[in-house]
Formats: structure tokens, C-alpha cells, sequence
């Protein structure tokens, strides 16, 4: 099947715009499936009914179309239909529920770990200037939460627990169930960041005993600007403020036209993941692992960065003391790799996930992030371990070692 670029532009065209390489920076963004093209392509011509104007056939076919994605997203987590909120991405919906919580509870009391996604760091701290009080866990040198530092940052004024599921730079897992039945019984409000490994690790938001959780299309090879909030029902405890105010969308908790297209796509791109989970969960971890025992045979010195079992089975970070990583990379350039948080890049600073985990500055300076995803191949891995390996031994020459 021809991928979604081909189909879009044609073959002449895109021999023209394609980026020619290997990509493997999928835990910044997935390429967008073409299954998920297909069912969105009608919503982008001929099905173009406001989802609100229930009046007539046009609305009624996007409001249809709406709820069977809902329903998509929701058996990917193990929710009901009604407790799916669309927003426009996983930081829309970590604001929307730590902003909204705080803004019913003049009190409330947050407790996060240090090494958060920025969407959930800066609005932590966004909340503190009005006045709140954030906790910040510390995590071991994996980046690993340690459960008993959770339970002795709990306290009667405790009224939220965010905790992210894996972190995107080192791909550590956290011991997601353990916090939220720990929650539970204090009675606090747990939210997730399930935006990493939502693609690929079983998810049950019952079993896990969340209360909030987010997730993103596009990290799962659905489109860009589409996400969502799960928000569990019938919880006393759970209010919140909308961020956005105006029509009475997604239960009044997220004014806007809802973009059909792109919930469609994220539908469909939930449904898929689903069907491929067990599969695709298998192979990337052999894969992932064969680029791990691969590449450290050739490469002198290389350290894994991160949890070298509890680990998104698509990803690996690994430093090269005494390299550049930046200087790398440039090195490659048909390689898609990152140096750290696609979301946080750019403003020259070593990252701050590192740092927390006490990782060497030196590690730090020379850490890439490889992420494998659906269409990764034994070849690619094969190109990518080549290249890394070679422009190394260059590097390395060129200082001398």
C-alpha cells in the first residue's frame, strides 16, 4: 500500500518532497498510518457537517462519526465512551486537568515528578505563582519514581497525583498501578500522562485506578492536533473549570467546532493500535533489543541511559562520552534521530530530565534518542547501526582518540 505522502501528492511529486533516510524519532512524532488516511479523507471532502448542527444529514454524519472514534479511543484504554474528552493534543489535556482541578479547589495540593513532560512541569509551576503547592517527586538514576517517596508526599491536603506512564527522553516506565491504587486509598486524584507507550502498552484505566488520563493522536500514528482527556464519572471528587468557554461542546468542558477529520483519525488510528498491540509489542522489543546488543558491540564505552527492563519496548537512549551529540546528528542527516525532548529543544540548555537523574555532563552532552515504530525495518536498523558507528569512529578520529 502506498504511504500517505504518495497518496496525497502522487508518485512524481513526492519523489520530489520526500526526505530520503531513515526515521527513528517515533516518541517525538509517528508517521500517520494510511489506514487512518482513509478514514479521514472523507471528512476532509465530502463530509464536511459541523458535528453541532444536529438538524440536518451533514451535522448527524460528523456527530456519528465523533462517537464511534470516542468509542475507538475509549476501548484503548479500557474506559466508557462518555468519560472521552477530544482536545487538541496531550498538553491541551494535562492543562485541562491540572489547570481545572485547581481552579474548583482554591486548595489544592499537587504532587508530580521532577521529571515531567514541560506541559505538566511549567503548569505546575504556572500553578504555584497562583498561590498552590506543588510537590516535586525525585526519581532514581533510571528515572524511575520510587513508590515510598510517593506515599510520604502524600498528606491530608494531597487532593492530585500526576504521574507520567513512561518518560519520552529515557523511555522509563513508571509503576503506574502501584501509585494509582496508593492513590486510591488515600483518597487523592490520580492523573497520567499515557501520551508515551499508549500505542503499545495495555492500558486499563479500571485496573490502573486513574482518574484522569491523556493521550495524543500523533504519537500514535494518528494526525497531528487531536487528543484526549479521560475523565473517570461518577467520582465526587472530579470538577473541573473548562479552559476554553464558549458552545457547549464535550460537555462543556472544551468549547469549539470539533475537528472532525482529525477525531476520525485519531478513531481509527486507536482501533489499529489496539489490533496490533500484542504483535507490534514483540517485535519492537526484538528489534529494539537487537540495535542495543548491535550497536554496543561496535561502539567502545556506549551507556544506556534509562531502566534497562522497565522501558518502552520501541525506544532506547544512549550516550557517546566525549561526543557531541548535536555535532553527531548533523553528521547523519538521513538519519531522524533526537537529542532529547522534541517538545523542549532548542533553547540550548542540557536537558533537565538528565540532570534530575543525575546523569554525567558528559552523558549528557552526547545522548541521542532512537525511537522504532510501526514501519521499522530489520534493514533500516541495520543502515542506522552502520551509520551511527562509522560516524563515531569519524568523530573520534578527528579528536585524536
Amino acid at each position: 500500500m502506498d504511504d500517505p505522502v504518495t497518496m496525497l501528492l502522487g508518485k512524481q511529486e513526492t519523489d520530489r518532497h520526500r526526505v530520503k533516510g531513515v526515521y527513528l524519532d517515533h516518541h517525538a512524532t509517528t508517521p500517520l498510518d494510511p489506514e487512518v488516511l482513509d478514514a479521514m479523507m472523507p471528512y476532509l471532502k465530502e463530509f464536511y457537517g459541523n458535528a453541532s448542527s444536529r438538524s440536518h444529514a451533514w451535522g448527524l454524519r460528523s456527530t456519528k462519526a465523533i462517537e464511534k472514534a470516542r468509542e475507538q479511543v475509549a476501548r484503548l484504554i479500557g474506559a466508557e465512551e462518555k468519560e472521552i474528552i477530544f482536545t487538541s493534543g496531550a498538553t491541551e489535556s494535562n492543562n485541562l486537568c491540572l489547570k481545572g482541578h485547581a481552579d474548583r479547589d482554591q486548595n489544592a495540593c499537587f504532587v508530580t515528578s521532577c521529571i515531567e513532560h514541560p506541559s505538566i512541569i511549567q503548569t505546575c509551576r504556572y500553578l504555584e505563582a497562583k498561590r498552590h503547592s506543588v510537590t516535586y517527586l525525585p526519581v532514581d538514576s533510571y528515572g524511575r519514581l520510587d513508590i515510598n517517596d510517593v506515599t510520604n508526599a502524600l498528606s491530608d491536603s494531597t487532593s492530585l497525583v500526576s504521574i507520567m506512564l513512561a518518560n519520552h527522553e529515557v523511555g522509563t516506565l513508571n509503576p503506574i498501578a502501584a501509585i494509582g491504587l496508593l492513590c486510591s486509598q488515600k483518597n487523592v486524584l490520580f492523573h497520567t500522562d499515557a501520551t508515551q507507550g499508549s500505542s503499545l502498552l495495555p492500558i486499563n484505566v479500571d485496573e490502573w485506578r486513574v482518574d484522569f488520563l491523556s493521550l495524543s493522536a500523533h504519537k500514535m500514528y494518528g494526525p497531528k492536533g487531536v487528543g484526549a482527556l479521560y475523565i473517570r464519572k461518577h467520582h465526587p471528587q472530579i470538577s473541573l473549570t473548562p479552559l476554553l468557554h464558549g458552545g457547549g461542546q464535550e460537555r462543556s468542558l472544551r468549547a469549539g467546532t470539533l475537528n472532525v477529520a482529525g477525531i476520525v483519525g485519531f478513531g481509527a488510528a486507536a482501533a489499529i493500535a489496539l489490533r496490533m498491540r500484542d504483535e507490534e509489542l514483540k517485535r519492537l522489543r526484538v528489534l529494539r533489543d537487537r540495535f542495543w546488543n548491535k550497536i554496543k558491540e561496535q561502539i567502545d564505552g556506549i551507556v544506556l541511559l534509562g531502566h534497562p527492563l522497565e522501558r518502552l519496548p520501541d525506544h532506547l537512549s544512549i550516550s557517546f562520552p566525549g561526543i557531541d551529540a548535536e555535532e553527531l546528528m548533523l553528521e547523519m542527516e538521513d538519519l531522524g534521530l533526537s537529542s532529547g525532548s522534541a517538545c523542549s529543544t532548542g533553547n540550548g540548555s542540557p536537558s533537565y530530565i538528565l540532570k534530575n537523574m543525575g546523569v554525567k555532563h558528559e552523558f549528557i552532552h552526547g545522548s541521542i534518542r532512537i525511537g522504532l515504530g510501526r514501519f521499522t525495518t530489520d534493514e533500516e536498523i541495520d543502515y542506522a547501526i552502520c551509520k551511527i558507528s562509522e560516524t563515531v569512529r569519524k568523530l573520534d578520529k578527528e579528536r585524536g582518540i
